[in-house]
């Protein structure tokens, strides 16, 4: 049975809320409903930035002290704000849609630990929307002994396999983290390969009071320093096969120094590109094609060093394909809620290192 789904994510850039309609069966996609986006404003911003710090030392998933309750209230209010937005603009009747995927917003990712913290109030949100809403998509793999992450694999395979491409391809999500799905036949791998936009944004903000470097502006002016990236790189993630996952702030050690502005975004946006390339020599196969979703796509000095990165394997946007970029996340949240729905897996042994193919999510009733 087909469902009408909307997925909702807020990714650890910390920029907003996206919301994307999809019709599936939780194993392909029918058809491509709307999207849109609800920017989180400098305040929100700034409460989420305090939340980050606050919940390093979470003693466990439910606990909200310091300003996480806060956080929660707010994250909570921007998702009901945007669904209602949502089917306003587009003239979507709340009837019409069977179930949201609500991701929430990660504010600590240790699975080591069997920890990972998601904030935002789904019974709420589901009261105040009146659609059943499905949250806590991580919590049952990272119980089992899974990394938690990364999740959209199923929803990248779903989207690859309509492409009919020979030989392995990947699609690379560039958020806050970066992570790759290895699509080959029956063959799904996946793992997050290390800082996506997360370290280049948070320098940015720093040293230019700019939230990102637009279309990678200020980095195609610098130098990158390659005896840094290169020590970068030593770090003991990087050689680690997958499955494995990281937690947004997992790099925040790493500082440029006393770099210029245009060379440490350089530098980088360099480090983001040669972190997804280290991971090329534990694939099977060298992908013959990668597709790149998410911020980091529409960075053309980051699509040119992966493109130096990756020769001779092409690399191209998945807005080229008529993808959209940016509502992928959300768009596979609402595929995933389908698919635990009807009790179908989200993750599996080569995607998060869960000990078997593990399905998950909680319904919210209104």
């Amino acid at each position: 049975m087909m469902l009408t789904a909307i997925g909702l994510m807020s990714g650890t850039s910390l920029d907003g809320v996206d919301v994307a309609m999809i019709e599936t069966d939780g194993r392909r996609v029918t058809a491509f409903g709307p999207s849109g986006y609800r920017p989180y404003t400098e305040a929100e911003r700034h409460l989420l930035r305090q939340a980050l710090f606050e919940a390093v030392d979470l003693p466990q998933r439910d606990a909200r002290p310091g300003c996480l309750r806060e956080a929660e209230r707010i994250v909570t209010s921007a998702h009901v704000e945007a669904v209602a937005a949502f089917v306003a603009q587009h003239r979507i009747a709340f009837q019409d849609i069977d179930i949201v995927g609500f991701h929430g917003q990660t504010v600590l990712h240790r699975p080591e630990r069997r920890l990972t913290v998601q904030i935002g109030d789904a019974a709420s949100l589901a009261k105040a929307i009146h659609i059943p809403v499905m949250h806590d998509f991580r919590a049952a793999d990272v119980e089992a002994g899974g990394q938690g992450a990364p999740f959209v694999p199923v929803y990248h395979r779903a989207l690859a396999q309509s492409l009919e491409r020979e030989g392995a391809v990947v699609v690379v999500n560039i958020g806050g983290v970066s992570n790759i799905t290895y699509i080959d036949g029956d063959t799904l791998i996946a793992c997050d390969t290390g800082p996506g936009n997360a370290l280049l944004d948070d320098f940015m903000f720093r040293t230019m009071n700019q939230r990102f470097d637009a279309e990678g502006r200020v980095a195609a002016q610098g130098m990158v320093d390659a005896a840094w990236i290169g020590r970068a790189l030593q770090q003991p993630f990087f050689s680690m096969p997958p499955p494995k996952s990281l937690d947004r702030n997992d790099f925040a050690s790493l500082r440029i120094g006393s770099m210029a502005p245009a060379d440490g975004a350089a530098t980088l946006t360099a480090f983001t590109a040669a972190a997804i390339a280290r991971i090329v020599p534990l694939l099977p196969k060298e992908p013959k094609s990668w597709i790149v979703a998410g911020g980091g796509a529409r960075n053309q000095t980051m699509m040119r060093m992966l493109r130096e990165c990756l020769a001779p394997a092409t690399v191209q946007a998945a807005d080229t394909l008529g993808w959209a970029s940016d509502a992928i996340e959300a768009q596979a949240f609402g595929f995933l809620a389908a698919r635990g729905l009807k009790g179908l897996p989200l993750s599996y042994p080569a995607t998060t290192g869960v000990p078997i193919p593990m399905t998950g999510g909680v319904i919210a009733r209104p």
